[in-house]
């Protein structure tokens, strides 16, 4: 079932171990935000969302400023988990690095904050699916069991824009490698 909404930004760290998987999913539930274009990770966990919806030069210029002052890492994922409202996700260990790094984002940029303001507790994950009557968390797992544990180099932001019939990539910001 298709639902319209109104584009925004994402500042995201693809999972393209994922893709496949998170690709089908999003089409299973509304085709309009399965992306045409290649560089564009459906797979990713959102470090800064909504962001800022028609990014300035100098919001730009500011993440990158972050991104060039943080070395690039791995986390791993291996446990599957589910929020209180059923999404069923995937949680990156260790998930310290990427706290950091939301938080220095939502510092930079108050007026919006992660998932905006929703949660007091940003989680980092990765979103596979949602428990519903057909999806549980064992069908969920068996599906992407084989791509278990995973190890994501985190070495890029990707700027998102996600809309429906136009979800594309904006930009990609790289994270430095060891100093």
């Amino acid at each position: 079932m298709e639902n319209r909404l109104m584009g925004h930004t994402v500042l995201a760290i693809p999972v393209p171990a994922f893709e496949t998987t998170v690709r089908e999913r999003t089409a299973f539930y509304d085709r309009s935000f399965v992306s045409a274009d290649a560089g564009f990770a459906h797979a990713h966990i959102t470090v800064l969302g909504p962001w800022v919806a028609q990014p300035t030069v100098d919001d730009l210029a500011a993440v990158a400023e972050i991104t060039s002052t943080t070395t690039y890492f791995d986390v791993k994922l291996a446990q599957l988990d589910e929020f209180p409202d059923g999404l069923l996700h995937l949680r990156p260990e260790p998930d310290d690095e990427l706290r950091r790094l939301t938080t220095r984002l939502a510092a930079r940029f108050p007026a919006h904050p992660p998932y905006g303001g929703t949660f007091t507790d940003v989680v980092p994950h990765l979103t596979l699916d949602r428990r519903s009557a057909t999806v549980t968390p064992e069908a969920v797992h068996a599906r992407v069991a084989h791509l278990l544990p995973a190890t994501v180099s985190v070495d890029r932001i990707d700027l998102q824009w996600w809309a429906n019939d136009d979800c594309r990539l904006l930009h990609t910001f790289r994270l430095q490698r060891d100093r």
